[in-house]
């Protein structure tokens, strides 16, 4: 399965990153491995997470309070569009993606 991001993903992935290893030492580390866990579930079991929007799904983080916002361009590639804490405005990634 090919995995892509969204530049603005890689940006949310490192401020939680930061947020986290400042809390305390090598949580941002423990976070992004549950990140990169719940991306593996996607890629093994795309139609898995239930649909978040018409044409995305959500796979939640586990032990944070984060989902992984995806999409399928096909049978062989996913479009990681947020990694969404769960504390925030739901759709402000939206606008990200084309209808």
């Amino acid at each position: 399965m090919n995995i892509s991001f969204l530049d603005a993903v890689i940006v949310e992935l490192d401020d939680a990153f930061e947020y986290y290893e400042y809390q305390q030492q090598n949580l941002g580390y423990r976070f992004v491995q549950e990140v990169e866990n719940a991306i593996d579930r996607i890629s093994s079991y795309p139609n898995a997470w239930h649909k978040f929007s018409h044409n995305t799904r959500r796979c939640l983080v586990k032990n944070f309070p984060y989902g992984v916002i995806y999409k399928e361009h096909d049978e062989s590639s996913i479009l990681i569009v947020a990694i969404m804490n769960l504390h925030r405005k739901p759709n402000y990634w939206a606008n990200r993606i084309k209808k």
